[in-house]
C-alpha cells in the first residue's frame, strides 16, 4: 500500500540466506532528478543477478565482501533489489519530456547514468542503486524503454535481465544467420533467451539441458538437444561449432573448446558449473579463437531487443508468478531449478 510519500516493497538488509530480505510498508517513495522518471512498477522477475548479490557470490574476497556487486563495489544496504522491470511512468524531471507520463515501460538493467552522473563501469539495476521489488523505482529516463505490447506485465517483466543478457551475448559473438551455435545451461533464464534469439537471427542452435526439458529447447527452435551428461565431443564431433554461448562453465569446460571450430567464438556470462575452470592456452591461440566475457550492455542491446518484442520475434517463459511478499519462496523455487524461463513477482 501507500501512505503519503510511503510505499511497500521487500528490502535486503545484509548478505546471506532469505532471511535478509523483509517486507517494508514504510518505504520512502522515490523522487525524479531532473534526468529521471519515476516508475510504477507492475511486475519484477526473479533472476540469478539478485541471488548472487544477496548472497555475496560475486566476492572474490573473504567474509567482510566488499567487492560484493556487480561492479565490484561495497554494496549499501538497505537495498530494494530486482534487475527486471515492467511498468508506468508516474512522474518525470525537470529536464524529461512531460508527454512520457504514461507510457508503458521496460528498465534497461545496465545502468550507465544514474543520479545525475554517467557511471564507469556501469551500474546494475537494483544493487548499486535501488531496483523493482517495490512499487515504485526511479531509474534514469534514458534507461526506460517504451513498450508497445499486447504482453502482459507478468509476461513483459520476464525480459529485461535474461533477455538482454542473451541478445549481448550474441552480439558480442556477432552470430549471423547459418552459423551453428552451442547453448550451455539452454533451459535457464539465459540460456532459454539465447536459444530464441540465436534462431531468430537464422542460426541453428544445440542446446544443452536436461533431458526432461529437451522437448521444450526444440520448441524454443532448438534443432539439436544434448543431455547435461552426455559427451558433447563425442555427439558433436570436433571443430563443429562457429560460436558458444556458455552459462555454466565448471569442470567440463575445455571440451567447449574442442568442438568450437577454428575462429571460432566463446562468450561468457554465467558460472553456475563453477567459476574455475582449465584452459590449455595452445587451444586458444592454434585455433584463432575469440573470447567475449558479456556483462556490460553493448548501447544497440537493449533497444534492439525492445523491437524484437514488438514484433514478435521472441515470446515470454514465465514458469511461475508470486505475490512480492512471497519473494523468499520464489527465490527458493528458482534455486531448485526445476523450471524453465521465469519466475515473476506481481507487485501489489
Amino acid at each position: 500500500m501507500t501512505q503519503g510519500n510511503k510505499m511497500s516493497g521487500v528490502v535486503l538488509m545484509g548478505h546471506g540466506g532469505p532471511e535478509m530480505l523483509g517486507w517494508r510498508d514504510d518505504l520512502t517513495m522515490p523522487e525524479p532528478g531532473p534526468q529521471d522518471v519515476v516508475i510504477r512498477v507492475r511486475a519484477a522477475a526473479v533472476n540469478n543477478t539478485d541471488v548472487n548479490t544477496r548472497i555475496a557470490w560475486y566476492s572474490k574476497g573473504e567474509a567482510e565482501a566488499d567487492d560484493a556487486s556487480w561492479s565490484g563495489k561495497p554494496l549499501e544496504f538497505p537495498r530494494v533489489q530486482g534487475a527486471d522491470v515492467c511498468g508506468e511512468i508516474v512522474a518525470v524531471g525537470q529536464q524529461v519530456d512531460p508527454g512520457r507520463i504514461g507510457e508503458r515501460v521496460l528498465v534497461e538493467p545496465c545502468i550507465r547514468e544514474a543520479e545525475g552522473t554517467l557511471q564507469d563501469p556501469p551500474w546494475y539495476f537494483g544493487s548499486e542503486c535501488d531496483g523493482g521489488f517495490a512499487q515504485f523505482t526511479r531509474v534514469a529516463a534514458r534507461h526506460a524503454y517504451r513498450v508497445e505490447s499486447d504482453l502482459s506485465d507478468e509476461e513483459l517483466a520476464s525480459f529485461p535481465c535474461s533477455y538482454s543478457t542473451a541478445e549481448n551475448m550474441l552480439t558480442r559473438a556477432a552470430v549471423r544467420a547459418g552459423e551453428t551455435v552451442l547453448v550451455t545451461g539452454a533451459s535457464g533464464g539465459v540460456g532459454s533467451a539465447a536459444v530464441q534469439l540465436a534462431r531468430a537471427r537464422g542460426a541453428k542452435v544445440i542446446a544443452i539441458t536436461s533431458p526432461a526439458k529437451a522437448e521444450a529447447l526444440r520448441d524454443l527452435g532448438a534443432a539439436t538437444t544434448l543431455g547435461r551428461d552426455d559427451d558433447i565431443l563425442a555427439a558433436l564431433g570436433a571443430a563443429s561449432v562457429d560460436v558458444v554461448v556458455d552459462l555454466v562453465a565448471g569442470p567440463n569446460w575445455p571440451v567447449l573448446l574442442d568442438v568450437l571450430r577454428s575462429g571460432g567464438r566463446y562468450a561468457v556470462a554465467g558460472a553456475i558449473g563453477g567459476p574455475m575452470v582449465e584452459l590449455d592456452v595452445r587451444t586458444l591461440y592454434l585455433k584463432d579463437l575469440s573470447f567475449f566475457g558479456c556483462t556490460v550492455l553493448e548501447p544497440e542491446v537493449f533497444g534492439n531487443l525492445v523491437g524484437r518484442i514488438e514484433r514478435g520475434e521472441i515470446k515470454p517463459l514465465v514458469a511461475e508468478t508470486h505475490p512480492l511478499r512471497d519473494i523468499g519462496k520464489a527465490q527458493q523455487n528458482f534455486g531448485e531449478k526445476g523450471h524453465i524461463g521465469k519466475i515473476v513477482l506481481q507487485i501489489p
